[in-house]
């Protein structure tokens, strides 16, 4: 199967790679679901927009020792440096993911388009101004903006809000234009971003997809299934692909 998923990735004109929290595992970021999900230990309703703006201390300071404690420390795995290589070989055109952790960047792929933000970012309530997470002292909560004072925000989608743009929009562009759309570590769960592989093989891309265990597409949509954790898929993949230079 890997050696018929890297044919159809050789040949085709336009392949995307779509990423879920399956393909940061690895590198030491649990799942917001599941057994070990991040739901299992924090209220998901501290992840509320309302919430937030009502008890804005208490969420920052869980926002604080799970994203910026605990994901501050991850760096990427194997899976997220292959992404950037098949786009450094021209095999890849374009990373999508529902992630927040920066990782596809830190690994060096350069087209992403953020569906859910970026933990990077903070973004003022106020004024809007954006400020790289690094400018800001978190030792301080809630942290303030420099120029108005307004509350600052990580700049990812909390529930009850909108998936922002031009990320959705250049998401669902990706779907419309692939031929071939991979599938990483995502289980088909969370709306709206679940559309975006259907959308894809509606305009008739080939989907490859790799997870250790079946998800909602694997039934409906996939053509190959890779049943590999993200690196080792990863790695399989990319010596099939070595094999057709």
């Amino acid at each position: 199967m890997y050696a018929k998923a890297a044919k159809i990735i050789k040949s085709a004109n336009r392949c995307v790679a779509f990423t879920g929290a399956g393909i940061s595992v690895e590198s030491g970021i649990p799942p917001f679901r599941g057994e070990n999900g991040l739901w299992n230990r924090y209220d998901p309703m501290t992840f509320d927009i309302q919430y937030f703006m009502k008890h804005t201390r208490h969420s920052w300071e869980v926002f604080r020792e799970i994203f910026y404690e605990v994901f501050g420390r991850v760096k990427p795995n194997l899976a997220h440096y292959s992404l950037a290589e098949m786009e450094a070989k021209n095999l890849l055109k374009a990373v999508v993911t529902q992630n927040v952790d920066n990782l596809h960047a830190e690994a060096g792929s350069r087209t992403i388009h953020e569906f859910h933000g970026s933990l990077k970012k903070l973004i003022c309530l106020g004024c809007k101004r954006e400020y790289k997470v690094s400018e800001i002292d978190l030792d301080i909560l809630p942290p303030v903006c420099l120029q108005c004072g307004g509350i600052l925000k990580p700049d990812v989608v909390f529930f009850g809000e909108d998936i922002p743009e031009p990320a959705r929009a250049h998401s669902f562009d990706e779907a419309s234009r692939a031929d071939c759309f991979i599938l990483i570590g995502t289980t088909g769960t969370v709306a709206p971003a679940n559309m975006i592989p259907g959308a894809a093989k509606s305009n008739g891309a080939g989907i490859i997809e790799i997870n250790p265990f079946p998800s909602a597409y694997t039934p409906s949509i996939t053509d190959i299934f890779l049943g590999d954790k993200a690196s080792v898929a990863m790695e399989k993949l990319m010596e099939e692909l070595d094999k057709l230079e």
